[in-house]
């Protein structure tokens, strides 16, 4: 049964009219120029602090709030609205900005409690003048309804603040093409799109994300880079290690007229900050690499 209040062709079509702000989708011709910022989690080992000396030293210009650190709270219901002035000038004193944070929400209890939890985050996103809100849905089927609504409100309410909510395969109700598709229906409005995460694909499913791209790649507006050998086994590796096959997924996603970002997500584990930042930068130029051979 179809439970669209409007028909899947035009969804479709509304959907895979709305781009990222500020962005156009390249021709077939063109050389990607697609921006390649990074996550904190690599140096998710110390504090937000040096995990931000990390990023700039590296030469990053942008950064994403995905990976938690002693001390800090990041992107929290917890949080107040003089945290996140503090939390922004931190990043902005390095010269960083920050384009997307995880989305923390509670899917348990009643679905008005989840709302205003998610809402009271994207007002937070908002002020540190974010993008992105990224979702990776809910494991429990039980929660699945929930987060729909949830997504639905937020999708609506975040479009007025000027944040994107996007989606990454995660497991659950996140876990392949499939399942994200679900989700795409079941929110069903056009500022609810796709984040890429070619290495989930192989950790929470075990399939191939070349092949769970492809009936999403329109929707993608956004990747998060990480890499993995096989289902359930470590992701925190470098770029080339695992079985991603960067190349092909970026052909994909350069075809459906993707145009970025492009966040590095993990790098391989390292004793110290610099041996972190050095494998970041790494990762970095294999992308680098990937995108000049397409």
């Amino acid at each position: 049964m179809n439970n669209f209040p409007i028909s899947r062709r035009q969804f479709l079509h509304t959907t895979m009219a709305l781009t990222a702000v500020g962005t156009t989708a390249l021709t077939a011709a063109e050389k990607p120029r697609w921006d390649i910022g990074c996550f904190n989690r690599p140096w998710g080992a110390w504090g937000y602090d040096v995990a931000l000396d990390g990023l700039k030293a590296g030469g990053f210009k942008v950064t994403g709030l995905v990976g938690d650190h002693k001390g800090d709270i990041g992107l929290s219901t917890t949080a107040t609205p003089e945290y996140i002035t503090t939390l922004k000038r931190r990043i902005n004193d390095r010269g960083l900005t920050v384009n997307v944070a995880w989305l923390k929400t509670q899917h348990k209890g009643p679905v008005a409690d989840s709302i205003a939890g998610c809402r009271k985050l994207i007002d937070y996103a908002a002020q540190l003048g974010m993008t992105y809100l990224l979702s990776g849905g809910v494991s429990a089927e039980s929660q699945y309804e929930n987060y729909y609504a949830t997504m639905a409100d937020a999708a609506k309410y975040a479009a007025d603040k000027g944040v994107n909510m996007v989606l990454k395969p995660h497991g659950g109700s996140s876990g392949a093409s499939d399942e994200v598709l679900k989700c795409l229906e079941k929110v069903n409005h056009p500022n609810f799109k796709v984040w890429f995460d070619a290495g989930n694909i192989i950790y929470y499913t075990g399939k191939d994300p070349v092949t769970e791209l492809k009936p999403i790649a329109k929707y993608v507006t956004g990747f998060c880079a990480k890499d993995c050998a096989a289902q359930k086994t470590a992701v925190m590796i470098q770029f080339g290690d695992g079985k991603v096959d960067f190349k092909a997924v970026f052909k994909v996603l350069k075809e459906a007229g993707f145009n970025g970002p492009v966040m590095i997500e993990c790098t391989a584990p390292a004793e110290t900050p610099e041996q972190v930042t050095a494998n970041a930068l790494a990762n970095r130029k294999f992308l680098e690499k990937v995108f000049s051979e397409i």
